[in-house]
C-alpha cells in the first residue's frame, strides 16, 4: 500500500505470497500501479504519489482480507474516484461499522448493507477533514484505516487507543518518510505529506510462527528454532503469555530488518499450567488466541482469558467456534462473552469444523501432535490466505498431516 501511494520505486524482500497479500496486490495493479515480481518473495512496485491512483474497472475483490478491506476504506477515501470493495462469504459477514462510523465523520461516504457488512461502496472527490478519534475497542486495522485517510485530510487526525495494539503502520509511515508523532497513547499525523519509496525487508511473521512454538511446547521431546522473526513490542502479547504458562522460549540474536526488530526464537517442550490471562496482553496477542488455547488445554490447571471480545468478529467467532472444537476433542471449555475458560486435559482424536477460519484449522493441527488419536479439520482452504505452504512445512517439522479434497460442507 505504501510502496504504491510512494514518490519513486519501492522493493520488497520477504513478500508473503499468501491470498490475502496477492488479493491486495491486484487491488493496486488494477488502480494502475505496476508492479513486478523478478522472483520469489520480491516485489518491484513502481509508485504512483499519493494522488496518482486511477479508477479501477471493477469491483476491488479482497478475498478473505479484513486488513485489505479496512485499510482500504481509509485509502481509498481521500481519491478522486468511486470505488466498490467486495470479498468472499467470511469477510461479506465481518462488520465494518467501526471504519464506517469515524470515517463518516471526517467527511467520507461510504455505503454498505444493512447489516453494516460489505460491499462497500466508497465514493471519491470529497473533502476530508482531519479530527480527534478514541477507539472504543483497541484495534489496530482502525488505527490504520484512519490514518491512512488522514494523509489525504486537511489539518491533523489523531487516534487515541485505550490499549496498545500493533504499531506497524507508524513504523511504516516513518520508513517511508513520513511524519508521525506516537505519544501517550495517541497517533496523529498531518495530512498532504509525501511518502519517498526505497528498500524494505519483511520478517517472518509471529502470528504464522506461533503455531511452531506451541507445537514444540506441548510435544515431549521437542526442540525447534525459527529464523528471523519480528519481534515488534506490540506483537509479543503470544510470547509474554505462553511464557506465564511455563514455555521455555528464548529470542536470539536480536536485530532490525529496517524499522522492524527481529529475534530467532528457539523453543523446547515444556511443561504449561494454567493461568489468569493479563488483560494488558489481549490486544498484543489477539491474533494468536486460537493456538493458545490449544496451550491451555495442555496446561495443568485453569486457563481464563477476558476482554477479547474482538475474538467474536474475526474470520469466524473465535470464541464460539475453537470452544466448540476443543469440547468435540474432549477438553472442558467454557466460552464466556469476551472470552473463554479452559480446563488442561488430554485430546481425544475426533473431527472438528474450522468455519473456514484458517488460524483455527492450524491451531488444531497442532493439538493432533498430542492426540490420543487422529484428528480430521474441515473447511481448511482458506489457510492458503495466511500461510501457504503450511501442510508441507509442518509436515517437514514432524507432523504427521495430509491435506485432502474434503467431501463434507
Amino acid at each position: 500500500m505504501f510502496g504504491a501511494l510512494a514518490e519513486g520505486e519501492t522493493r520488497v524482500e520477504g513478500f508473503l505470497e499468501g491470498e490475502d497479500t496477492l488479493a491486495t496486490l491486484a487491488a493496486f495493479q488494477a488502480m494502475g500501479v505496476e508492479i513486478e515480481r523478478p522472483a520469489a518473495h520480491e516485489l518491484v512496485i513502481q509508485g504512483v504519489g499519493l494522488h496518482g491512483l486511477r479508477a479501477p474497472g471493477e469491483a476491488l475483490y479482497l478475498g478473505n482480507s479484513g486488513t485489505s478491506m479496512r485499510l482500504l476504506a481509509g485509502l481509498l477515501s481521500g481519491q478522486g474516484f468511486d470505488t466498490v470493495l467486495t470479498g468472499d462469504g467470511s469477510l461479506s459477514r465481518r462488520p465494518m461499522g467501526r471504519v464506517i462510523e469515524p470515517l463518516a465523520k471526517m467527511g467520507t461516504l461510504i455505503h454498505c448493507n444493512d447489516a453494516g457488512t460489505p460491499p462497500l461502496n466508497i465514493q471519491g472527490g470529497r473533502a476530508l477533514t482531519g479530527f480527534r478519534h478514541h477507539l472504543s475497542v483497541a484495534s489496530a486495522q482502525v488505527k490504520s484505516c484512519l490514518l491512512l485517510a488522514g494523509l489525504y485530510a486537511k489539518g491533523e487526525t489523531s487516534v487515541h487507543e485505550p490499549a496498545v495494539t500493533r504499531d506497524h503502520t507508524e513504523r511504516m509511515l516513518q520508513a517511508f518518510g513520513y511524519a508521525v508523532e506516537v505519544a501517550d497513547g495517541r497517533i496523529s499525523l498531518q495530512g498532504g505529506g509525501r511518502l519517498q519509496g526505497g528498500a524494505l525487508q519483511v520478517p517472518a511473521d509471529i502470528s504464522s510462527a506461533a503455531f511452531f512454538l506451541v507445537g514444540a511446547a506441548i510435544s515431549p521431546g521437542s526442540e525447534l528454532l525459527i529464523e528471523n522473526v519480528g519481534v515488534n513490542p506490540t506483537r509479543l502479547g503470544v510470547l509474554h503469555i505462553l511464557r506465564m504458562m511455563g514455555a521455555e522460549i528464548e529470542l536470539r540474536n536480536p536485530r532490525e530488518f529496517g524499522r522492524e526488530p527481529v529475534a530467532d526464537l528457539y523453543v523446547k517442550a515444556s511443561v504449561l499450567h494454567g493461568i489468569r490471562i493479563p488483560l494488558e496482553q489481549v490486544s498484543l496477542a489477539i491474533d494468536e488466541f486460537p493456538i493458545i488455547f490449544i496451550a491451555a488445554a495442555c496446561a495443568e490447571g485453569e486457563t481464563v482469558l477476558e476482554g477479547a471480545e474482538e475474538l467474536r468478529v474475526k474470520e469466524s467467532d473465535r470464541i464460539a467456534v475453537m470452544a466448540e472444537g476443543l469440547t468435540q476433542l474432549g477438553i472442558a471449555a467454557r466460552p464466556t462473552a469476551d472470552g473463554m475458560v479452559i480446563q488442561g486435559g488430554a485430546f481425544s482424536g475426533g473431527r472438528v469444523h474450522s468455519h473456514g477460519d484458517h488460524r483455527i484449522a492450524m491451531a488444531f493441527a497442532m493439538a493432533a501432535l498430542v492426540a490420543k488419536g487422529p484428528i480430521t479439520i474441515d473447511d481448511c482452504d482458506n489457510v492458503a490466505t495466511s500461510f501457504p505452504g503450511f501442510v508441507a512445512l509442518a509436515s517437514m517439522a514432524g507432523l504427521r498431516l495430509e491435506a485432502e479434497q474434503s467431501t463434507h460442507p
